[in-house]
């Protein structure tokens, strides 16, 4: 009868399974890619029996364009889920009390501003537990469960709302500028029914990363001069004493230190270091601070030079972290007491916000292949054997996805450069089709094998679904493999990156794959960059877009809110090396430039302000040159909002068909 039983079971998943496969749609549009769920923020209980994640949805009603997160908890054996939170806005970053018993977590439900939310891990009503008038960021439970220390943005002063309202709201700028602090709040209420939260630090500086020390008396923190993307180099580590307010300085050289993390037993702290002084194109250490004060001790370099700390093991032995390594991520063990790196042995994928639980037992992570979406997995730090927790895209009914690849090719000095291909769905070998070459940002970015059916500005499965094959390399300046390969395009933006990028098209040529004559080049941000200035070198390329691109380095230079960046990369002020700037900008080199280009950009942009954009599009203009700007309003530096990622998507996909045309 069992047996009979199980046939049967088998049977109805078959049929379920080839349903699914009928009713999935014929190919990706940008509509589906949409609607592919995000998972988030892996945490998994002190116990390690339950895990805390998020599922981000998009909305798109007549007066709203936004995604929404919410919270779910699974079993470590992922056989339960359910969801925990339910409200209109989104709910982020859960985490365990120390006994886990209760959930903390953020949510914007009331005014739409960040606040501290408190939930039964049995379930029932979230209540609040600040009530701000500005944002709270980050949060971390103390080790007794008593108290939990945010940071939070200096609010507006009563003056400044008034002025808001009388449209007397002049500012100047770098000045009066919003620091974020340290507060500490009870989770019980006094005697008034009442939770007072108290400041911890009162310093001219702001807060980032934050860790308890494990008697619950003090907080280590890192802290930079302002919130300003361009001081991050400034940062420092203190301690603060939580009964007194008392602030120490606890790590403090030309290098940033960063994260700081104490060690179970309370007598170390690790904290990331930069290079001293700091590099735009970083490159870290994690050293090892006594905590009572005293020398640093440097842990060996790790592959990249850019770890993510994950957490201690319970014994203090051992620290995790992970990083890129070339196209995907590697999770590495740092023995505290030789300093030595080794990898832990994972199944080849993508990583992402890897961390350990309180008591140092499990991980929590996501995982996802070129074909497979991201969800939440958990594994024991002992044998690492991942166990998938959410299903969170279960019931979105996916067509046939383009297959993608590792290809590698040699560039014109010799140089070793890696990339993805991913192949047209259907595609068989020996057939010539349109090829798209796909630039990242950064120049420190990286392509890796991440789910190519997801959210984002270049639907790469709607792509491969309408015929294209695109190529994403990763050319030198690149992150995941090496400093020195990440430094390998300094001063040097459009020269030795850019024959990276094309012998790579030349080696996608020469394996039978893309048509010479039908090719398209498209990127964001240095992608951008790249996608204007190859326009400017060649005409092999029949269509281009550019979004959010740098077309000036020397205006780029002074309306970035990182005006330290272009010096870094190009080794002084645009006055100190002009001739330098003008040569790798593309606006000083757009003349005779014929390529149909497209300009995305969004007008909320302060990473590239959207000037750069207006900038190579009269350039084009003037020129005659077929060409179109799209602007984004509201959106930074990537557009955040559905209806704009759409509008985004629907527009790359019509420029291409336009000008290169898919099957």
């Amino acid at each position: 009868m069992r047996r009979m039983l199980r046939l049967s079971v088998a049977v109805l998943l078959l049929a379920s399974a080839a349903r699914a496969q009928t009713d999935a749609p014929p190919a990706w549009t940008p509509e589906l890619q949409i609607k592919v769920r995000a998972v988030g923020s892996p945490q998994v209980s002190p116990d390690g029996r339950r895990v805390l994640y998020t599922v981000s949805d998009p909305v798109t009603t007549p007066d709203r364009s936004e995604y929404v997160s919410q919270i779910w908890m699974a079993t470590a054996d992922g056989r339960e889920t359910v969801q925990l939170t339910f409200a209109d806005k989104s709910s982020t970053n859960p985490k365990w009390s120390p006994d886990g018993n209760w959930i903390a977590f953020t949510s914007n439900r009331k005014e739409n501003k960040n606040n501290l939310y408190l939930l039964r891990a049995s379930g029932g009503e979230a209540e609040p537990l600040t009530d701000v008038k500005s944002a709270v960021s980050d949060f971390d439970w103390s080790p007794d469960g008593r108290s939990i220390a945010f940071a939070m943005t200096d609010p507006k002063t009563e003056e400044e709302e008034r002025n808001d309202k009388a449209k007397n709201d002049f500012r100047w700028v770098d000045e009066n500028v919003k620091m974020s602090r340290l507060y500490v709040i009870p989770v019980q209420k006094d005697a008034a029914g009442k939770r007072e939260p108290r400041r911890l630090t009162t310093g001219n500086y702001t807060v980032s990363g934050f860790d308890w020390s494990p008697d619950g008396r003090a907080l280590v923190f890192s802290h930079a001069k302002t919130p300003v993307a361009n001081d991050w180099p400034t940062s420092d580590v203190s301690v603060v004493e939580v009964a007194t307010g008392k602030v120490t300085a606890f790590a403090s050289t030309p290098a940033a230190e960063l994260s700081p993390v104490f060690s179970p037993d309370g007598k170390w702290v690790a904290v990331l270091t930069s290079d001293g002084p700091p590099r735009w194109a970083q490159s870290n250490l994690i050293q090892i601070f006594p905590a009572s004060g005293g020398a640093a001790r440097a842990l060996s370099a790790s592959y990249d030079g850019q770890p993510n700390v994950a957490g201690w093991s319970a014994d203090g032995r051992r620290i995790y972290f992970s990083e890129a390594k070339g196209t995907g991520t590697q999770i590495y063990a740092a023995d505290v007491a030789s300093g030595r790196v080794e990898e832990v042995k994972t199944t080849p994928a993508v990583y992402g916000a890897v961390s350990l639980n309180r008591t140092g037992t499990t991980f929590g992570f996501l995982r996802q292949t070129p074909e497979t979406p991201a969800e939440a997995f958990v594994a024991s730090v002992t044998d690492f054997a991942p166990v998938q927790v959410s299903r969170a895209n279960a019931d979105v009914r996916m067509p046939a996805l383009g297959k993608t690849e590792v290809v590698r090719w040699k560039s014109t000095d010799g140089k070793e450069i890696e990339g993805l291909l991913t192949y047209p769905v259907g595609y068989q070998a020996g057939r010539r089709v349109p090829l798209l070459l796909n630039v990242h940002g950064g120049p420190a970015g990286v392509f890796q094998q991440t789910f190519i059916g997801g959210r984002g500005v270049y639907p790469l499965a709607s792509f491969a679904s309408r015929g294209y094959a695109i190529l994403r390399p990763n050319p030198r300046g690149s992150s995941g493999y090496g400093a020195e390969f990440r430094r390998a395009n300094v001063k040097d933006w459009g020269g030795a990156d850019y024959q990276d990028l094309m012998t790579g098209v030349d080696r996608v040529i020469e394996m039978g794959v893309a048509d010479p004559e039908r090719l398209g080049v498209m990127g964001w941000s240095y992608g951008g960059f790249m996608t204007s200035w190859v326009v400017t070198q060649t005409k092999r390329f029949k269509a281009a877009s550019a979004g959010a691109p740098v077309t000036n380095l020397m205006s780029f230079n002074g309306t970035a809110d990182i005006p330290a960046f272009v010096p870094d990369y190009f080794g002084g002020q645009f006055w100190e090396a002009a001739e330098l700037y003008q040569k790798h900008s593309p606006m000083f080199n757009v003349r005779g430039v014929t390529t149909p280009t497209m300009i995305q950009h969004g007008d909320a942009d302060i990473r590239v302000p959207i000037s750069q954009g207006y900038e190579f599009y009269h350039a084009l203009k003037a020129q005659g040159v077929p060409v179109r700007m799209l602007v984004l309003p509201r959106q930074p530096h990537g557009p955040t909002e559905p209806r704009m990622q759409l509008a985004a998507m629907r527009a790359n996909l019509d420029w291409f068909d336009k000008y290169i045309g898919g099957k």
